[in-house]
Parts: C-alpha cells; structure tokens; sequence
C-alpha cells in the first residue's frame, strides 16, 4: 500500500503539547490531575464558558487519560490540537 502525498511520520511515543478546549467551568485546581495543564476559563454573553487546557502531555497514554478524566468530569470536548 502506498502512502499519501504529503505524508509525514509521526512520532507517537514522544511528549507534545496540547490545547484542549472543553464546554463548561474547570477549575484551576483540577491541573494536576489533568497533565498539569495551564487552565483558563472564558465567558461570553448568549454561550457557555468554555475551558481551555494548555500543556505539555508526556506522550499519547497520558493524552488519553487527560481525555478520561474531562470526560469522567462530564465536560464535552469542543477541540483538541
């Protein structure tokens, strides 16, 4: 099977950081049970507040369990980069 134009490996073992954006209010005090991620909260008027994590995760086991506990927490997740 020939691969895609453009391809480029990924490296799936290594750290990275992420952005994650969530539906609702995440207080700061859950950062070290999410990656240690810097969390901010914004609010606008006619939305819901949306969190947003930003952070080195060590690698995709740990990105995964960032993912678990905001689901656990209930918080839909708008975005992941």
């Amino acid at each position: 099977m020939s691969e895609p134009k453009g391809f480029t490996e990924i490296e799936f073992g290594g750290s990275a950081t992420y952005r994650i954006v969530v539906q609702g209010t995440l207080d700061p005090s859950y950062s070290d049970r999410l990656g240690g991620t810097t969390i901010t909260t914004k609010e606008k008027p006619d939305r819901p507040p949306q969190s947003t994590l930003v952070g080195p995760v060590r690698d995709q086991a740990a990105l995964r369990g960032v993912i678990e506990a905001l689901y656990d927490l209930h918080l839909p997740i708008l975005e992941v980069e």
